[in-house]
């Protein structure tokens, strides 16, 4: 079959030109497959998912889904054919399955498609984004391959849908495609019509532009061409094609079978695999990316399934979707809103209202102009978060099917729309919940997102948010080279994951992620690892980074039940180093690293002070070291000022300091013979860093004068060079207490009457402290602690002990 052989109009199969997620279109290729009959349905996709086709009937397939192709030996090579129920793709199958019709894809199969190097701008390759082939789906290219542009076209890419509405006088290509095409009714006249003017229109635009600057498109479609010539052989000419509008003036061109093959010989290839993943309408959207993406999926959705009436049933979704967020929508908002969008189209010659003309009525009408409540169902409505499904019997990795059966058995079902997930860890099945999210979580697989907790700060109780994102079907067939279940899997992960650790800190954040997990079976290997990074480690910084993560772990044993004996010897044996290293290495520091080590001392004090907590019997002379290891920082003259002051800080706030004493040291720094740059420094440390050191100035009269004195002192010429660090200082205190202080200041030293313990002089503030007012927001600090009851005899005292 060298000869020339054309798919010629009116003679041979019937061509239908769509637009890819297009309800208009896929209403017409359901009409042209009634009225055709055809024995045999091509459809642009990949032939290796012909296998795939009878599942599209099974009654657990619920689109939005994919096709999702990946290749075996590197499975983070994807690509995704997503399809709506309101794909002319989707429709074409259906039709096809209820009328006993074969139904075959004739695109390049997905080995090639794989095996093409994509630019960098062009996700897909592992750790990507996957590649959403069907760029056509906007009545344009998808990347190809292939040179034969067509002579004189510019080889840029072109966006045939915003051409066409250029050319009929619309500056908007989804308000021409809605006029031309959404807004005709199924049924009316020649059902050949959209397509025959699509067709013409876009043979137009490759006359003139040629392959539009997709040149791999040119191999796509020679691979078409002979799959149709082996279709119209084998069923006598009744064939129906269905593919994007692009590529229909291609495929009636008329070449040999000899030339087509040509342009497929020596393409690379593959190994792929192939299966069905649940899709969301938001990643259908343009805005996710998706190179045939549409901009309104819900609009479109509702458009498609609207038996009748399509503006009236909008609206209604639209009342209820605004009285369930506690907005005012009456009936009479509703039937405001109709005629206003049916005023509108009919003032901007419109057959029919289209989105634009719904939403500016729904602005105007429910939203009383405001574009707020109006984001709320742009996000919820036009574009949406509907999930497809797909059925259990589709084809799997193990470590898919394994998540899938943790799915049912704790009653975790995926969800486009995101959740929040609150845990009690007290509770058998929230506990498996939160393994189970934590162990995705190390596989890289990212369907939840740890939160803070709003009820509790306690170890017991966990917040998560939730979303799932088609694109984590492609990193669980990722995670699958590391075992078939979950559990295998996370495990082999994080044995992995600590051979290549590159610093102690990644070590011990990996142990913490395995304690969260109950990753028992890595938690030897890690701990080695642990163990040996850390006794040949002799870097303070890092020793201060891997202390806090350590730390943090031991306190999920007693909730999880988890031993940690091991981790508190390699905790305890790491404070010690810190202990100390921390003061030398303190020394002659700059400003950059000075304020990192800031950083440093703070996850140390912090750490220490858990470490007691979690075994109080053999801490406390870990405590009473760090706190001497402070005084030295707090003392020494080598250190950089916002150290020193931070010391200070930590020691006055544990009550390890007096205050008279902070004073005097805070006088003894702000003397005229300390050079203005490292005072500021050491008042940064001191009241600095978003610690609560506003409200120290507010009530300490003797600090507040000192800071101003020694403020009003500087030199002119030093004063701008210590201006950032005060401005970076006080402008993180919140703005009541720049309030305050900026008032106090104005009244000038001496208003306040003295120190805080004689009477602070600002309004609402005694001389010490009412008892009786301090036990009556007990019940109140009770609710916020969520203590269920508050012990006999609990006063103030008690309660300072508490928070303390």
């Amino acid at each position: 079959m060298a000869g020339a052989e054309g798919l010629e109009a009116g003679a041979g199969p019937w061509l239908l030109g769509v637009r890819h997620h297009g309800p208009g279109s896929a209403r017409a290729v359901r009409a042209a497959l009634e009225e055709s009959r055809p024995r045999v349905v091509l459809i642009e996709g990949p032939p290796e998912a012909d296998a795939l086709i009878p599942l599209a009937a099974d009654r657990d397939m619920r689109p939005p889904v994919a096709l999702l192709a990946h290749a075996v030996d590197e499975p983070g090579r994807s690509a995704f054919w997503p399809l709506a129920e309101f794909s002319p793709e989707w429709v074409a199958l259906r039709w096809a399955q209820d009328h006993d019709v074969p139904a075959r894809f004739i695109d390049l199969p997905a080995a090639h498609t794989l095996a093409w190097e994509r630019p960098a701008d062009e996700a897909g390759v592992a750790g990507e984004r996957p590649l959403d082939t069907e760029a056509a789906g906007d009545c344009g290219p998808a990347p190809g391959t292939g040179t034969d542009a067509a002579p004189g076209s510019a080889d840029v890419r072109i966006d045939p849908l915003g051409v066409l509405a250029d050319a009929a006088g619309y500056d908007d290509p989804e308000r021409w495609w809605e006029d031309v095409v959404e807004h005709r009714r199924a049924g009316e006249g020649d059902v050949l019509a959209p397509f025959t003017l699509l067709e013409e229109a876009m043979g137009a635009l490759r006359e003139t532009h040629g392959s539009g600057g997709h040149d791999r498109d040119l191999v796509r479609e020679a691979y078409m061409r002979l799959q149709v010539r082996s279709a119209q052989r084998e069923f006598e000419d009744r064939v129906t094609v269905v593919c994007g509008a692009w590529h229909v003036s291609a495929l009636r061109r008329r070449t040999t079978v000899a030339a087509d093959r040509a342009l497929l010989k020596g393409l690379a290839k593959v190994k792929t695999e192939m299966t069905w993943v649940p899709w969301t309408y938001r990643r259908l959207s343009r805005f996710s990316g998706y190179g045939a993406g549409i901009e309104s999926p819900g609009w479109y959705g509702h458009l498609f399934s609207a038996p009748d009436r399509p503006v009236e049933r909008w609206m209604t979704k639209v009342a209820g979707l605004l009285r369930a967020e506690d907005r005012i929508v009456s009936p009479a908002h509703v039937i405001e809103a109709v005629r206003l969008a049916e005023t509108l189209a009919a003032l901007r010659g419109r057959p029919l209202p289209g989105l634009s003309e719904t939403t500016d009525a729904v602005r105007a009408v429910m939203c009383e102009g405001s574009d707020v409540p109006l984001t709320l169902v742009q996000d919820r409505l036009v574009v949406g978060d509907l999930l497809g499904e797909v059925p259990s019997g589709a084809p799997a990795v193990p470590l898919q099917r394994d998540l899938t059966r943790l799915q049912r058995r704790l009653r975790l079902k995926p969800q486009a729309l995101e959740r929040e997930l609150e845990l009690d860890l007290r509770k058998e099945n929230d506990a498996a919940r939160s393994r189970l999210l934590h162990r995705l979580r190390l596989l890289g697989i990212g369907w939840g997102e740890p939160a803070a907790s709003r009820g509790s700060t306690g170890t017991f109780r966990e917040t998560w948010w939730l979303r799932w994102e088609p694109e984590l079907s492609v990193r669980v067939a990722e995670a699958g080279v590391w075992g078939t279940t979950v559990l295998s899997a996370a495990t082999a992960k994080a044995e992995a994951d600590a051979v290549a650790a590159r610093g102690l800190a990644d070590v011990t954040a990996l142990a913490e992620r395995c304690l969260l997990a109950e990753l028992t079976g890595a938690l030897p290997a890690v701990m080695r690892i642990l163990t040996d990074r850390a006794a040949l480690d002799t870097d303070v910084g890092h020793l201060a980074q891997a202390l806090p993560a350590l730390v943090r772990s031991l306190r999920y044993g007693d909730v999880r039940g988890t031993d940690t004996g091991a981790l508190a010897e390699v905790a305890a044996g790491l404070a010690e180093r810190v202990f100390v290293g921390l003061p030398p290495a303190c020394a002659a520091l700059d400003a950059d690293a000075a304020e990192q080590m800031r950083g440093h001392v703070d996850a140390v004090h912090g750490a220490v002070g858990l470490l007691g907590d979690a075994h109080a019997a053999g801490q406390r002379r870990l405590r009473a070291r760090w706190r001497s290891v402070l005084r030295v920082l707090g003392a020494r003259d080598t250190v950089p000022g916002v150290i020193r002051g931070r010391a200070v800080r930590l020691l006055l706030d544990d009550g390890e300091l007096a205050p008279e004493e902070a004073a005097r040291l805070m006088g003894l720094v702000l003397s005229p013979g300390t050079p203005p740059a490292d005072a500021a420094g050491w008042i940064e440390g001191f009241v600095g860093g978003g610690s609560g050191g506003g409200m120290l100035l507010v009530h300490d009269d003797r600090l507040l004068g000192l800071v101003d004195a020694w403020l009003t002192g500087v030199p002119a010429e030093a004063f701008t060079d210590v201006l950032p660090l005060l401005r970076r200082t006080f402008s993180a205190y919140e703005p009541g207490v720049r309030r305050t202080l900026g008032e106090l200041v104005r009244r000038g030293p001496g208003a306040a009457g003295g120190a805080a313990g004689a009477g602070s002089g600002i309004p609402g503030f005694g001389a010490g402290l009412d008892q009786v007012r301090a036990d009556a927001v007990l019940p109140v600090v009770r609710l916020l602690l969520g203590l269920d009851e508050v012990e006999e005899g609990t006063g103030s005292d008690n309660l300072m002990g508490v928070t303390g």
